[in-house]
């Protein structure tokens, strides 16, 4: 069971931010528009035995918004769990996660920031819960999929100490992200 614990940290002028377990149905549902700035893209390089991934600078910058084409769901299953990022009431950040005993993998769903708390540590702070939990789970290890234009995330994931593990350059065939690359990053937990 994931702890339900408060952190806190740095807030704007609202003050502190609080960590916690979704309780709420507000929580629950609460969204955050999925936007980013990258200045890199990880372009994939194919060779014939394999691939490797090349950071390339982007000049100009793009900024991407992310299309809200996600179903709604209205069940949540045992193995998933929200934590929230609070601003007094206001919910500025998340991350879904959810837990596969087979392969004893937890896997990041989907991690949100609201711009105006981007850059504050936040999204380090629901990742750091999301670990806890997996090691509560007695997972071997998390894993994500970002896109590779997303240089800002996986560089942050990177420093977490997620490295690559594969990629799919057809998983947004016919989405809005045409023409990107599904990376899939992992963090080792080792055996518990």
């Amino acid at each position: 069971m994931a702890s339900t614990h408060s952190r806190s940290a740095r807030g704007g002028a609202a003050g502190a931010i609080t960590y916690r377990a979704a309780e709420s149905e507000s929580d629950r549902s609460a969204v955050i528009k999925g936007e980013f700035t990258s200045d890199t893209v990880f372009e994939v390089v194919c060779s014939e035995n394999g691939f490797t991934l090349r950071p390339v600078p982007l000049d100009p910058p793009v900024h991407k918004v992310f299309p809200d084409d996600e179903p709604d769901k209205d069940e949540v299953s045992d193995s998933e769990l929200r934590f929230v990022a609070l601003d007094g009431d206001r919910v500025c950040g998340y991350v879904d996660t959810a837990y596969e005993p087979w392969n004893r993998r937890l896997t990041i769903a989907d991690i949100e920031v609201a711009g105006p708390y981007q850059g504050r540590g936040i999204g380090r702070t629901l990742m750091e819960h999301a670990v806890e939990r997996a090691r509560e789970c007695g997972a071997g290890h998390v894993w994500l999929e970002v896109t590779n234009i997303n240089g800002p995330a996986v560089r942050a994931y990177q420093r977490m100490g997620f490295g690559f593990c594969g990629l799919d350059t057809t998983l947004y065939s016919g989405t809005a992200s045409e023409g990107e690359t599904a990376l899939y990053m992992s963090l080792p937990l080792g055996r518990p």
